[in-house]
């Protein structure tokens, strides 16, 4: 049984990290370069959002990817009791 657990501990931190990088491949990809055309239509404080996302937004999107991933960890850590008190 624990062999069953220690495969479901690791599939549920590999699909938290898939999405994290999934997350972060389209925010700073897509939002800076891709999408940048598409949302430089919308000003954010006097400046094009496309312009806003690859200086700025970008970084406090990724701080708080951060935190998130932070607490789904811990989630996933106590569900499968590997949690450190």
């Amino acid at each position: 049984m624990e062999d069953n657990n220690a495969k479901a501990y690791w599939s549920a931190t590999l699909g938290l990290l898939t999405k994290v990088l999934v997350i972060w491949a389209v925010v700073s990809y897509g939002a800076g370069i891709l999408f940048a055309p598409a949302l430089n239509a919308i000003h954010l404080g006097g400046y094009p959002l496309g312009f806003w996302f690859a200086q700025q937004g970008s970084i406090y999107i990724f701080i708080a990817l951060i935190f998130w991933y932070a607490k789904k960890m811990k989630d996933i850590d106590r569900k499968f009791g590997m949690q450190e008190d």
